[in-house]
């Protein structure tokens, strides 16, 4: 091979090509069939393909997997693994499911079009046999196509899809290395992954948070989510015209305080007339930032902040956005309904930081006029000194040149101190909980939700 066949994604695809075990349909909707055809393209692929189809037309398509709400979602992907699944065994499990492992491989994309410019992404997914007449396994993506042009979206869609399918039959005991084969011959200027879900026999031991926090970390995309019960989600699903209630943290463990931030600006937030009485929708928000303090990634360490935040039933988003204006800019592109941050005053010392914005052409001005588009709030929790005196976002001193910006956002409500907090409070310091957990000191207990405390003595968090 040569030339174009030096790609990695042809390599791959004539490697299964090659494979005389693995053989199975391919069903693409949304963006031509340019998965099934990189395997034509290196050839021998019928010793693959046993079918390939598209249904563009709904009718053709409802009449094949049954009528949808939306085309382009996780449930028409799901049935039509489903389908298909069934169709390759009913025809040729008897003839050759001895010596074959069957796969389904589908996508349903929306893809850009001349009639069509909004965002273009899709759902991708494969089901397969480990061994012949094994019990299936399944991963499950969604992708977000950046390219401008169709043309150049399909491509990125044909090299992505044999990497998934490349990554489920000779990666499948290494997903950290799965999921960093995904971008093999793409760069993240081209395609972002903003969700993945490993489900089956062959990825029992496979923790879907930790999967979510690879996406971040190994740069696939920016942002995961997944809920209290460790399901992963696509974060559109949660965020597409929600009215957000956002509070971001280490939460290392959760703390009285975080807790209480979060309740305090919960309750302000429902004043908000623009709610029009509906209730926001909750994220529990943890930077790389903040995962990265000990100067690498501790899996565990993460397993134990987000199993405190599920047990009290909160939605965690990992993110890689350290700017407050970058993760309000993300959380707009999915809504336009009212967003509200609470946040102590070390978070809003950190905002009115001009060194953080020196990479913007308007600098601070640039950045603060991106946080608060769209009417964004925040919520601000009062500070206790050692001298005791009590820091609010009213007293709270900024930069000489900085005041009257200042002024403008709290006459302006965009910045708004938090009433009826709890002083006692106050003098938590997270770190200090940490220690305390460690060293089995006892005052920790008092410094933290009852539920947490039973959490961390049951399962042994945080070094109990």
């Amino acid at each position: 091979m040569n030339g174009e066949f030096d790609l990695q994604v042809n390599k791959k695809a004539f490697q299964i090509n090659r494979d005389e075990r693995l053989y199975g349909t391919f069903a693409e909707i949304g963006a031509g069939q340019e998965v099934a055809r990189r395997f034509f393209h290196v050839g021998r692929a019928s010793g693959t393909i046993a079918k390939t189809m598209s249904a563009y037309d709904m009718t053709f398509s409802d009449s094949i997997y049954g009528a949808s709400a939306r085309y382009v979602s996780r449930q028409r992907l799901n049935t039509m693994l489903e389908h298909e699944y069934g169709l390759l065994l009913e025809r040729l499990d008897e003839k050759m499911g001895d010596k074959r492992m069957f796969f389904v491989f589908a996508n349903t994309v929306a893809a850009r079009s001349f009639r069509r410019h909004e965002e273009s992404h899709g759902w991708m997914g494969i089901r397969f046999q480990s061994s012949p007449r094994s019990q299936t396994s399944e991963i499950i993506v969604h992708v977000r196509m950046l390219d401008t042009k169709n043309i150049l979206q399909q491509d990125a869609l044909g090299i992505i899809g044999v990497n998934l399918i490349y990554g489920a039959f000779f990666l499948r005991h290494r997903p950290e290395a799965l999921v960093a084969s995904l971008m093999d011959d793409l760069s993240s200027a081209r395609l972002e992954v903003d969700m993945i879900q490993f489900s089956g026999s062959e990825f029992s031991q496979v923790d879907n948070r930790i999967m979510s926090l690879q996406l971040v970390s190994q740069g696939l995309t920016k942002a995961a989510m997944f809920r209290a019960d460790g399901k992963t989600i696509q974060p559109s699903e949660i965020l597409y015209k929600n009215a957000l209630l956002v509070e971001r943290g280490s939460f290392r463990p959760l703390t009285l305080i975080a807790n209480d931030i979060l309740n305090c600006g919960h309750a302000m937030f429902l004043k908000d007339a623009r709610l029009e009485g509906a209730e926001p929708y909750v994220l529990m928000e943890i930077t790389m930032q903040n995962l990265l303090q000990s100067g690498e990634l501790d899996l565990h360490d993460f397993l134990d902040r987000v199993d405190v935040l599920g047990s009290l039933g909160r939605t965690v988003l990992i993110s890689n956005y350290g700017e407050y204006y970058r993760l309000v800019n993300y959380l707009t592109r999915y809504t336009d309904r009212p967003v509200a941050l609470p946040v102590g005053i070390p978070s809003l010392e950190d905002i009115f930081q001009e060194k953080y914005y020196e990479n913007l052409e308007g600098g601070i001005l640039e950045g603060l006029g991106r946080l608060f588009k769209n009417g964004v709030r925040l919520f601000v929790y009062p500070k206790s000194e050692k001298d005791g005196r009590l820091v609010t976002a009213l007293n709270f001193q900024v930069a000489p040149n900085l005041r009257h910006l200042y002024r403008h956002l709290i006459e302006s409500k965009f910045i708004v101190p938090i009433e009826n907090f709890r002083p006692e409070y106050l003098n938590i310091r997270p770190p200090d909980v940490l220690r305390g957990i460690r060293d089995h000191d006892g005052i920790w207990e008092s410094k933290v939700p009852p539920k947490v405390v039973a959490l961390i003595k049951e399962r042994r968090l945080f070094g109990y």
